[in-house]
């Protein structure tokens, strides 16, 4: 492996356009040597930003480093240029299953099996994602571009690090506000652990008394009140839209505004949770958070009641 990576590291040094550096960085990957391996995948990144493979390599590097909020942009990254990028579609599968999200993780691995269906890792992976299996971590394969396999651990955590939140959005909190109801939380006790748990959240009952979280407008007004008593019920209503579509049972709701996304769910069939972060953040990435956020949530209410 030593003399594989001198040898590889001499090309580079003569031809820094070569895409060795791809296996230049998988190598340096698999012998544990993180910091060069990045050093590697972002001079990679610079001279060849539109190549998918190179965004799968870094993100690869990324989850070994555990940064997984940047491995998912990469990983997305690749998607979107190279959209039958098994490497991408797999690492996706891998951090959507950490968050307990199997039916996110499934349809990426059956989108990479369409694309690959003689590769048995992936089949490996839809079983253990699928509970078939009980064997911790299947063996990666060797080569270092699409055919690595991002595979999950059979039990995933349910507070399994996510994709962490990015900055606030203008319109969104930059620090959330203590409830104020003599019953309430503070936000802190319950997102205890998550990346950004101090940005964006608000966690309201039923009846839209603020359990944990708060937000403030761009202008940094509160408005925690304000809008946990607009989303009063707003959960019924989605379970009752839900139903009368024929749509079953709701799990979240995404959308996207001028100035900042945001992501609703319920944890339980009375409480909602919403995240708000920037425009910029893709909606898979705020959902990953969003599902996060939302097992704490759960977790927590489970232990008050």
């Amino acid at each position: 492996m030593a003399e594989d990576i001198r040898a590889l590291s001499a090309q580079l040094a003569q031809d820094p356009q070569s895409l060795v550096f791809l296996r230049l960085g998988e190598a340096l990957r698999r012998k544990g040597q993180l910091d060069a391996a990045l050093r590697v995948a972002l001079n990679g990144l610079e001279r060849h930003p539109h190549l998918a493979d190179a965004h799968d390599l870094y993100a690869r590097v990324l989850t070994d480093k555990h940064d997984y909020e940047h491995a998912f942009d990469e990983w997305d990254m690749a998607v979107q240029i190279a959209p039958h990028h098994t490497g991408a579609l797999k690492g996706l599968a891998f951090l959507y299953f950490k968050v307990g999200d199997i039916a996110q993780a499934e349809a990426h691995l059956e989108a990479a099996r369409k694309i690959e269906p003689d590769d048995p890792t992936i089949d490996q992976a839809i079983a253990m994602v699928r509970g078939e299996v009980t064997q911790a971590q299947p063996t990666a394969p060797t080569a270092p571009t699409a055919e690595y396999a991002a595979a999950p651990s059979a039990s995933p955590p349910a507070t399994a690090p996510a994709a962490p939140a990015a900055p606030a959005a203008p319109t969104a909190p930059t620090a959330p506000t203590a409830p104020t109801a003599a019953s309430a939380i503070d936000e802190s006790r319950v997102f205890a652990g998550l990346d950004g748990a101090n940005e964006g959240l608000l966690l309201i009952d039923g009846a839209g008394r603020v359990l944990g979280g708060g937000l403030r407008d761009k202008s940094g007004v509160d408005v925690t009140d304000a809008v946990a008593a607009y989303l009063a019920g707003v959960s019924q209503e989605a379970a009752r839209t839900a139903k009368l579509l024929g749509l079953g049972a709701w799990n979240g709701l995404s959308a996207e505004g001028q100035h900042g996304n945001v992501h609703l769910a319920h944890p339980t069939s009375e409480a909602l949770l919403l995240v708000v972060r920037e425009r910029g953040i893709p909606l898979g990435r705020l959902t990953i958070l969003a599902q996060r956020a939302t097992a704490l949530a759960r977790r927590w209410l489970e232990k008050e009641t």
